[in-house]
C-alpha cells in the first residue's frame, strides 16, 4: 500500500469516523426511571483555538476546530424484564468543520446503535459499537479529550491515532461480555468482516473475530488496570488470500495524583489507521504509547509520547504532545495543548508532515 492508501483512509477517519468511548458520556441527564424502566441521554460539546504550523510545505494556519472526541449525544435506554435487563444505546456524532465546504450542512455520523441483554451470565451485545482490537488503547489515552496530532481539514483531530494506535473501527457485531470477576472481564466478538482483497468473486467465509480481556484491581491506593486484545480475519478472491491478525496490550497505574501508562500493539495485515474496505498485503505494522500525568486539585498535566512503524503503509510516525486540562467544574473543562507530529517514508526517510501544533479548548458535557 502506498501513501495515496493512507491519505484516503485518514479522509476517510475525519470525516465519518468520530472518536468516542462505548459506555457514554460520563454524566447523563435522566429523562425517565419508574418501574425498572429508564431513559436517559448524554451530550459532549467543544471547540478549540488551533494554531499549526508545518515545516514541509512551509505552511501556518489558524481554525476552530473539534478535538479529539467530537460533538456527541447519545440515548440511553434499560429496561428489567425478569431476570434480564434489556438495554440499548444510539450516539450520533457531528463534525462542527463542513459548513464551508457544505453550507447549512453536517454530517452525522452513527457510531453507536445497539442492543444489550444483561444476566447473570454476563452481556450479549447486538448491532454497531466499537470494536475491541485496540479498544483500552485508546479508551484510556490520557488526551482522549484533547486535540492530539493533526486530522484533515473537515474533521477531528487524530489524537495518538496513526502515531501509537489504531483506530477501533465502529462495526457490526454480536458480542459477548463475562461477568466482572473480581476486576477480570473477558470480551469476545464476532464482527463484520473487512474486505481486504479486490476482484471479482471476494470472500469472507467467517467474521472478524476480535477479543479483549480486561484486569483491574485496587493495591491499597495503587490502581492497576491492565489489558490484552486482538484480531483475526481471512479474505479471499480465489487467486489472492489476506489473512489479518493484531494484539494490543497496555497496563495504567494510578496513585497519590500520578499516573503512568504504556501500551502498543503489533499486527499484519491491518492498517495501523483504521478498519475500512481496502486492498492489502500481509505486511506488519506495530506501535507503542506511553504517557506520564499528575493531576492536582481541578488541574492535570498530562505528557505523551507516541510512535508507529508501519512496513504495510511505508510509514514512521512520531507524536509528542503536553498537555493541561482545568476543570471549571464536573460539566465544564478548560484544555490547553502542545503537540509535536511527523511522519515519514520508513524507506526513504522522506518527511511528509512535520508540524508543530497549539490547541486551547473548552469543553462542555452532561
Amino acid at each position: 500500500m502506498n501513501n495515496n492508501n493512507l491519505k484516503k483512509s485518514v479522509m476517510v477517519l475525519a470525516v465519518t469516523s468520530a472518536l468516542g468511548t462505548s459506555m457514554g458520556a460520563s454524566a447523563s441527564v435522566d429523562l425517565y426511571n419508574e418501574d425498572g424502566t429508564s431513559f436517559s441521554v448524554d451530550g459532549y460539546f467543544n471547540a478549540f483555538y488551533v494554531t499549526r504550523e508545518d515545516e514541509v510545505p512551509d505552511t501556518r494556519d489558524t481554525r476552530i476546530k473539534m478535538g479529539f472526541l467530537p460533538n456527541t449525544i447519545g440515548f440511553n435506554f434499560s429496561k428489567d424484564v425478569g431476570d434480564l435487563v434489556l438495554g440499548g444505546r444510539s450516539s450520533f456524532w457531528t463534525t462542527i468543520n463542513d459548513s464551508l465546504d457544505s453550507p447549512t450542512d453536517t454530517a452525522i455520523d452513527v457510531r453507536q446503535f445497539f442492543a444489550t441483554v444483561d444476566g447473570a451470565f454476563g452481556q450479549v451485545l447486538i448491532g454497531k459499537d466499537f470494536g475491541l482490537f485496540a479498544r483500552s488503547n485508546i479508551f484510556l489515552d490520557e488526551i482522549l479529550m484533547g486535540f492530539g496530532s493533526p486530522g484533515a481539514a473537515g474533521g477531528v483531530s487524530f489524537g495518538n491515532i496513526r502515531a501509537g494506535y489504531p483506530y477501533p473501527t465502529p462495526s457490526a457485531q454480536i458480542t459477548y461480555r463475562s461477568p466482572d470477576f473480581s476486576g477480570l472481564q473477558i470480551a469476545v466478538g464476532a464482527l463484520d468482516p473487512a474486505d481486504t482483497v479486490t476482484g471479482a468473486g471476494d470472500e469472507n467465509s467467517a467474521p472478524r473475530m476480535e477479543s479483549e480481556i480486561t484486569y483491574k484491581v485496587d493495591l491499597d491506593g495503587l490502581i492497576l488496570t491492565g489489558w490484552l486484545n486482538g484480531r483475526y480475519q481471512s479474505s479471499t478472491n480465489g487467486t489472492t488470500t489476506i489473512d489479518s491478525s493484531g494484539v494490543g496490550y497496555g497496563i495504567k497505574g494510578s496513585v497519590a495524583g500520578f499516573t503512568f501508562s504504556a501500551s502498543g500493539f503489533d499486527s499484519k495485515g491491518n492498517s495501523p489507521v483504521l478498519v475500512v474496505n481496502e486492498a492489502l498485503t500481509e505486511e506488519s505494522a506495530d506501535g507503542y504509547l506511553v504517557q506520564a500525568s499528575y493531576a492536582f486539585g481541578p488541574n492535570k498535566i498530562v505528557l505523551s509520547h507516541g510512535k508507529t512503524d508501519a512496513e504495510i503503509l511505508d510509514l514512521k510516525t512520531e507524536s509528542n504532545t503536553f498537555g493541561f486540562f482545568h476543570d471549571v467544574n464536573s460539566n465544564f473543562k478548560l484544555v490547553a495543548e502542545y503537540n509535536m507530529y511527523e511522519d515519514k517514508s520508513r524507506t526513504s526517510g522522506v518527511i511528509s508532515t512535520d508540524a508543530d501544533t497549539i490547541a486551547i479548548g473548552a469543553i462542555v458535557n452532561f
